[in-house]
């Protein structure tokens, strides 16, 4: 948190508190963010459940600065896994020039993680909802009499294949109680095998996602120092 930004970090840094709509124009980045509201402002936006505002007062008085701050640390950067110490609070309420940068690049990057494991958590629940719309009847012990769904299908699959009924059904009737709980264990295992392995194709599609917005941030990038080497090349 107390490393210094590069140029390029820096202007990247400033372009995404642009695209935030905060309350307040923004002037002096030190002198802005130092009563902690526009701080609390940026977290509202990208979680809005996670931040009450009306708790952050717009001040100049130090106690009250130092009040709004120590809140955040309390209840808003505890949970997205950030803390900002003590020392560094009474320096951006004092308006110390640089500190407040970093504090807030960390606080991006630990936003950014923590809608990154929201996305998985969201992708699972919706993966596991969809298997169970699929699967009404999951959960309810296979009786001798009802095949498992995986069987069913394979019997639909032999007809389509040799174009004429086949007798499975009277298979598995005539089959030994014994084999016959086998081979639906099989069954069942074959089928957790293969949401096994949905579940690692939908990972792999999520990082494939993932490296496409790491690209698109390395072009985003290039583009800032692009800019930035233009602008002193004409100075």
């Amino acid at each position: 948190m107390d490393r210094e930004l590069s140029e390029e970090e820096l202007q990247d840094l400033f372009a995404w508190i642009d695209k935030i709509p905060l309350s307040r124009p923004k002037r002096h980045i030190t002198r802005d963010f130092s009563d902690g509201v526009m701080a609390a402002e940026v977290v509202k936006y990208f979680f809005p459940k996670l931040v009450d505002l009306h708790n952050y007062i717009p001040a100049n008085s130090t106690q009250q600065k130092l009040s709004n701050w120590n809140l955040l640390n309390r209840k808003v950067f505890s949970k997205l896994d950030f803390h900002v110490p003590e020392e560094t609070v009474k320096k951006i309420v004092l308006n110390t020039a640089g500190v407040i940068v970093p504090v807030l690049s960390t606080l991006r990057e630990k936003m950014e993680k923590k809608l990154e494991h929201t996305a998985d958590n969201i992708l699972d629940l919706e993966y596991y909802d969809t298997r169970n719309q699929e699967k009404p009847n999951a959960g309810i012990p296979q009786t001798e009499e009802r095949l498992p769904a995986q069987a069913a299908e394979m019997k639909k699959d032999n007809r389509q294949k040799n174009g004429k009924p086949q007798h499975t059904v009277q298979f598995y009737s005539d089959m030994d109680r014994t084999f016959q709980l086998i081979l639906q264990e099989k069954e069942q295992a074959v089928m957790a095998l293969q949401e096994t392995v949905e579940i690692l194709q939908m990972k792999v599609n999520r990082l494939e996602h993932l490296v496409h917005l790491k690209d698109m941030r390395i072009e985003d990038l290039t583009r800032h120092l692009e800019t930035y080497k233009a602008k002193g090349n004409k100075r």
